[in-house]
């Protein structure tokens, strides 16, 4: 019965300190109320947030040529790079994404 004991002890210092560690890793903060990430907190962070941005002025910018062809282009690029993001977003934010509700949470 002790060995268990002291296996399971192990294992769950191993899980905290693999959770700290991803926390040390993360790259973005949480938002403190609802629901997704803050801003970066790393530079890998802002790295996404600019190519992201980019992203989005291109898609403006292939909008903006008026024909039909290439604003469904931009529209789906859009949608694209958008579901790209969000889960690097979600995976790389310290506690990952949960609802907060402020300084309780």
């Amino acid at each position: 019965m002790s060995t268990r004991n002291t296996r399971k002890a192990r294992e769950a210092a191993r899980a905290e300190k693999a959770r700290k560690e991803a926390e040390a890793r993360a790259w973005f903060a949480p938002k403190r109320y609802g629901l997704g990430s803050g801003l970066p907190i790393r530079w890998q962070g802002w790295l996404v947030y600019a190519l992201y941005l980019a992203a989005i002025a291109g898609c403006v910018a292939l909008f903006q040529t008026g024909t039909t062809g290439a604003r469904g282009s931009a529209i789906g690029l859009f949608l694209a790079v958008s579901a790209l993001v969000l889960p690097i977003c979600a995976h790389h934010t310290r506690g990952g994404w949960r609802w907060r509700w402020g300084r309780t949470d």
